[in-house]
């Protein structure tokens, strides 16, 4: 199976002829054939070919195969020869999210920004559209996407079922919707990769990888929906723990409890726009306060031995790993975010007062010179859980958020894990070129996904 960059062209004539330069009938060694077949997505037209001479490999389709299968754009994208008559064109790739709006100019709500990034990039080397679940129209297998333009502006096409999916859905209660399940389902039926699958639950990965001897050591004593006992034992053994809702994120809903054997129970949390420490004379007292916000059951929650993490000003430090699968199929860590908490806060999340800096920055604070060797370290042990969690999940993942934390000891420890990690990190001036790594590792992977992979990666 052979791969080809090309440049495709349009032209008016109504029959269906392909029109092939001199270069590229020898690279896809057509000399003395006059007929092909032609595929986009899942699309399939028959066509007479025509050599031309014109140096450089060149594609002319005319109007006759453009409107058959439906070919949005002109431009530089792969051919794959899939048997000895049949080409794809392609990679047509979908990227699947939705908004609250029908706004022509933010389709996508605040994740607007980032799908453009990722269009304007990806159609250098491919066909590439968003779209949200109500524009498939599965009878005829097509899908209303949302293409951008040159100028910048989106514009509606209507183009076959895509080779790849990469899923950005930004609501975990319709994510389990039974539309959204079904969605999943017919694209696994026809075959077309789906990454990645749907937001993570905290207690199932903790599950995932607690038999799993390469990684478990790096994930702090979890149990899910605890009782009153373990709750009281693990904050006796511990001194301090985290009490979060298995299925949160961006720090709602989560407490962290803290036991002075000579000065009570304290509960600290985030209430509107505002940290709030309460203290307690006994346990009872604590567990009422949680009964009477949460239910007699708790049910949701986990409870996490609290780690004492390295400190800048007395405020504890995490780091956000940013991964990705690249062309090759293999996790690589793309950027890093270290974030400081706010004064009082529970969280390291920007939005409860924390702040972002690089990690080179928060580890030469605590470990000096050995910094580069505790952040190599850092690396190596997210990759592994990564590869972790990826053997062990039961469907395609292609992109983790992880919140990792290191204490005075150099040892690692692994908070949380996020199928569709938040991009704030992004947003620090040292880390932009991370930002941009980001997306041409998504595309990467998008081509491997569907096949459409550089000669280098087969």
């Amino acid at each position: 199976m052979s791969l080809t960059f090309c440049n495709v062209h349009f032209s008016q004539q109504p029959e269906k002829v392909a029109y092939i330069s001199n270069t590229l009938m020898k690279n896809l060694k057509l000399s003395g054939k006059k007929n092909i077949h032609l595929r986009f997505g899942n699309d399939v037209v028959p066509a007479s070919i025509k050599s031309i001479n014109k140096t450089g490999s060149h594609l002319y389709l005319s109007s006759g195969i453009r409107n058959t299968i439906n070919v949005p754009k002109s431009g530089g994208v792969y051919l794959r020869n899939l048997q000895e008559n049949e080409f794809q064109i392609g990679p047509l790739i979908g990227i699947l999210s939705d908004g609250p709006t029908n706004s022509p100019t933010q389709p996508f709500s605040s994740r607007t920004g980032f799908i453009k990034q990722l269009l304007k990039e990806g159609s250098k080397k491919a066909y590439i559209f968003a779209f949200s679940p109500k524009d498939v129209n599965w009878q005829q297998e097509t899908v209303r996407g949302h293409f951008l333009t040159e100028s910048g502006t989106f514009t509606r096409k209507t183009v076959p079922l895509p080779d790849v999916v990469y899923n950005r859905l930004p609501s975990r209660k319709e994510e389990t919707s039974t539309s959204i399940n079904q969605l999943r389902e017919r694209f696994g039926r026809r075959k077309i990769p789906f990454f990645n699958w749907s937001f993570f639950n905290k207690s199932d990965i903790y599950k995932l990888i607690e038999n799993d001897n390469s990684v478990n050591r790096y994930v702090p004593e979890s149990h899910m929906n605890p009782t009153t006992e373990v709750l009281n034992d693990m904050l006796e053994r511990h001194q301090f723990v985290y009490y979060k809702p298995s299925g949160g994120s961006l720090g709602k809903g989560i407490y962290r409890m803290t036991y002075l054997p000579k000065r009570g129970y304290f509960a600290r949390y985030r209430k509107s726009k505002e940290n709030v420490l309460l203290r307690f004379n006994n346990f009872k007292s604590l567990m009422r306060m949680l009964n009477t916000k949460h239910g007699r059951t708790l049910n949701g929650y986990v409870i996490q031995q609290g780690i004492r993490l390295i400190e800048i000003d007395n405020c504890p430090i995490d780091f956000r790993f940013h991964m990705h699968k690249n062309g090759s199929n293999q996790w690589v860590v793309v950027g890093i975010g270290a974030k400081k908490a706010g004064r009082g806060s529970v969280t390291t999340h920007l939005k409860n007062g924390g702040s972002l800096m690089t990690p080179e920055q928060a580890l030469s604070r605590s470990f000096g010179t050995r910094s580069d060797e505790v952040l190599k370290q850092a690396k190596h042990v997210a990759i592994s859980l990564a590869e972790a969690i990826e053997f062990h999940h039961p469907h395609l993942l292609g992109e983790i958020g992880f919140d990792l934390g290191i204490d005075q000891d150099e040892k690692i420890w692994m908070f949380e894990a996020n199928a569709k990690p938040g991009r704030t990190i992004f947003n620090h001036p040292s880390l932009k070129n991370e930002g941009k790594a980001s997306i041409e590792h998504i595309l990467e992977h998008c081509l491997y996904l569907s096949k459409f992979r550089r000669r280098t990666n087969q």
